[in-house]
């Protein structure tokens, strides 16, 4: 048994994810055998246990935990901030580690580290704000050459927030300055064909990809993209496993996947997304703390895969203990 703190909530717009996400955590974590302490991170970024604040030391760890759970998605939590407090508390924690957390919640840089690994991946450019003010006729001219439509991004935000797809080039101008209003960094991203497919992956020096999924839009988002609404509105999705896809794309997707994962030096977990149009598989991006409750993606495409959610669970804190042990081997 383990004393293990899970964290959940955030300051992102994805606090109320986070939460359900977290309480899927503790209860499997309790199933389990193991003593888990709730530290919810208010919005305001307050943290609290048991309704009282908690006071953090650096190097002393977080509530005597042996292990920390950081079920946080989006900024200030996703992002590689939480992490580093994590570092210097000296605590192990489940996940990918401080600059590969950063590094996979800008769109941009992780893109850029992608394509000097030759990853295959949809075309995009990148828009800062300043420049977009500075020559605004030039960076359009830019983006038209991706074709239309295209979808516009804050680079740095989680869950579809402040994304647009623009199939007009009328509507380009106004989407950029709503992203804008996220991120002064946005990236605009080429319309990519066919399936939407997502691959779940595990562990650290030797990650394994669970089957792979297909999102299926239903209900009113069938006409639509995958975007806030579809992800978090009750039947605006369905999870189809294994995906409909050729077996020797299902293996492409699984090798990029693990190939992704190390490319961006992630460990514990992730989920990567891609496109898939008959043969043709290209990386769309990569979550490294995705939604964890029992029905989210990443739960069901280990479970499908024969990893059920509890097993799951165990492994990442295994895991987690195991990176810890590794990093404070090395002299600094």
């Amino acid at each position: 048994m383990k004393r293990i703190a899970v964290l959940g909530g955030g300051r992102s717009s994805e606090h109320e994810v986070s939460l359900a996400s977290a309480a899927s955590v503790r209860a499997g974590l309790e199933r389990n055998g193991h003593e888990v302490l709730a530290v919810e991170i208010d919005r305001d970024g307050s943290w609290s246990h048991d309704g009282e604040p908690v006071t953090l030391t650096p190097g002393r760890g977080l509530l005597d935990a042996d292990v920390v759970f950081p079920v946080l998605h989006g900024p200030f939590g996703e992002d590689g901030t939480v992490q580093g407090l994590l570092e210097c508390l000296d605590v192990p924690y489940v996940g990918a580690g401080v600059l590969a957390a950063a590094v996979c919640m800008d769109k941009v840089t992780s893109k850029e580290l992608l394509a000097r690994g030759g990853l295959p991946q949809v075309d995009y450019r990148a828009v800062r704000h300043a420049r977009y003010a500075a020559a605004p006729a030039a960076v359009l001219a830019d983006v038209a050459e991706l074709g239309l439509p295209v979808f516009v991004k804050p680079a740095r935000l989680g869950s579809s927030v402040g994304i647009a797809r623009v199939a007009a080039a009328d509507e380009l101008a106004g989407a950029l300055e709503a992203a804008f209003a996220h991120d002064p960094l946005v990236i605009v991203e080429a319309s990519a064909r066919g399936l939407e497919v997502e691959c779940a992956v595990l562990g650290n020096d030797e990650p394994i990809a669970s089957e792979p999924g297909e999102i299926v839009l239903t209900g009113g988002a069938a006409d639509g993209w995958y975007d806030y609404e579809a992800k978090y509105t009750p039947g605006g999705m369905e999870l189809v496993v294994p995906a409909r896809i050729s077996a020797s794309a299902r293996e492409r997707v699984r090798t990029l996947a693990v190939e992704t994962f190390v490319a961006l030096g992630c460990s514990g977990l992730a989920r990567a997304d891609f496109f898939v149009d008959g043969e043709t598989v290209l990386v769309n991006e990569l979550n490294t703390m995705p939604g964890f409750t029992e029905t989210s993606v990443y739960g069901k495409l280990f479970a499908t895969s024969g990893v059920p959610y509890e097993e799951l669970l165990e492994r990442l804190v295994e895991l987690a203990l195991a990176r810890h042990a590794s990093e404070r081997a090395y002299h600094f």
